[in-house]
């Protein structure tokens, strides 16, 4: 996997390749971090169904204050913490649990939350329900969604609006953010971009 902007651009970072992980495409990524160019700088990221680490170790690169990688497979959860070690960040905290059961621990609020389930399993409503309720967001928190575009859109909480949407090939990635009196959206613009 390859780091496309910020301090470690250009860098590869080993993978197991037997390993069945669908990384975010570079277009859908680079394109994301267009969006976030500003909101991503000294933000506290949520990296839930982490994988290959390629959201998570980009946002550390163009300038996150801390992330969190989420990930069950613990073959996955080593090579991540390889991945950490090779770049030699200490604000990129691996941990080896299940995305809905660490989100029914004890909350602290992230400015971004990156959520790329597979496209099978059917849990983004449900994660974007437990993120709202039980105070993992930050009054005006980002939230990427990743989904099969041939999949019906991710019904969203009250109070999250759609911002921006991309697709390559059959991946749709959406950027929601949380909505507060008086702010605007992210980058000034609340219509979808494709």
């Amino acid at each position: 996997m390859r780091i496309i902007a910020g301090r470690w651009r250009g860098r590869l970072l080993r993978f197991p390749t037997a390993l069945q992980l669908r990384p975010t495409p570079d277009r859908v990524r680079e394109t994301l971090f267009n969006w976030l160019q500003r909101p991503i700088v000294d933000a506290r990221c949520l990296d839930l169904y982490a994988g290959s680490g390629a959201l998570g170790f980009e946002a550390l690169s163009r300038g996150a204050a801390e992330v969190v990688l989420v990930e069950r497979d613990l073959v996955v959860v080593r090579a991540l913490r390889a991945s950490a070690e090779a770049l030699g960040d200490p604000h990129a905290l691996i941990v080896a649990a299940d995305a809905g059961g660490y989100l029914q621990g004890p909350a602290r609020p992230f400015d971004i939350v990156f959520l790329d389930p597979p496209f099978a399993a059917g849990v983004l409503p449900e994660l974007c329900k437990l993120l709202e309720q039980r105070g993992w967001l930050a009054p005006r928190a980002h939230v990427y969604l990743e989904n099969s575009f041939s999949d019906a859109p991710v019904p969203l909480p009250e109070g999250w609006e759609a911002v921006r949407e991309t697709r390559a090939g059959e991946v749709r990635g959406v950027l929601v953010q949380r909505q507060g009196a008086g702010h605007p959206a992210a980058g000034g613009e609340r219509n979808h971009a494709r």
